[in-house]
């Protein structure tokens, strides 16, 4: 019995580029309902299909998505749009530092790719699979983060064609979207979490709430979060056992 626990141990399985895709399925119901509202919300704020579809393809980013339809709908300059859209994404370099010791192996080039296609859903499958043990590559992060971003253009384009007949989607609640996904993978992500550092991660959580408050006090609210987010992040890593 001892030996062939031991020949099964060798023989874990090692994630492929298939085993990612089917591991971001549970997460593109989440993907089609925000880019789906991106995409009306797109029309609403006058931009074409193809414009929405280049938005989708190269900012990749619905929270940044959504603020850069209601500036264009306020006639904001260029230079406001682009600088508010590189602060609302700088949580994606959090993102990446977070995953990046475990694909330390690989080449620049590679976490490179890997890195650029991170989204904060893709993020929390990753971390769901590392909290639990399990191994994670390049290859199964590729095709983790490859599914979502085809997924998340389709998303937005036919949230586009559909926006022509839906002129107001505050009715139906489309602008909370991205709140109401991060919430669940938030869940989603305690619930894996063993019983001894729940505690842990719900004061981190609490301690985030009340540095962003004050903070906000003093500095803009977007700056806010992103300077809370630090602290408490280098508070959880000091802190994790």
């Amino acid at each position: 019995m001892i030996e062939e626990r031991k020949i099964d141990d060798t023989m874990e399985i090692t994630p492929t580029f298939v085993q990612g895709v089917k591991d971001c399925v549970p997460t593109l119901l989440g993907y089609f309902s925000v880019g789906f509202a991106v995409g009306i919300v797109g029309v609403s704020s006058k931009l074409s299909v193809i414009e929405i579809a280049l938005l989708s393809a190269f900012v990749y980013a619905g929270a940044s998505q959504f603020i850069i339809c209601a500036l264009l709908a306020a006639n904001s300059p260029i230079s406001a749009i682009i600088l508010t859209t590189f602060i609302v994404n700088l949580r994606n370099f959090l993102l990446s530092a977070t995953l990046a010791p475990h694909f330390t192996k690989y080449s620049l080039v590679k976490n490179v790719g890997i890195g650029v296609f991170v989204t904060d859903e893709s993020f929390g499958v990753a971390m769901n699979k590392i909290i639990k043990g399990e191994k994670v590559n390049a290859r199964w992060m590729n095709g983790l983060n490859v599914t979502a971003y085809i997924f998340w253009i389709l998303s937005c384009v036919i949230g586009a064609v559909f926006g022509n007949w839906i002129s107001n989607p505050q009715v139906f609640g489309l602008d909370f979207a991205v709140t109401a996904m991060f919430v669940a993978l938030l869940v989603l992500q305690l619930q894996s979490v063993k019983s001894a550092k729940l505690k842990h991660y719900l004061s981190l959580i609490a301690y985030m709430t009340i540095a962003m408050i004050i903070l906000s006090f003093f500095i803009p609210a977007h700056l806010a979060v992103i300077i809370a987010t630090i602290i408490v992040a280098t508070i959880g890593v000091v802190t994790d056992k």
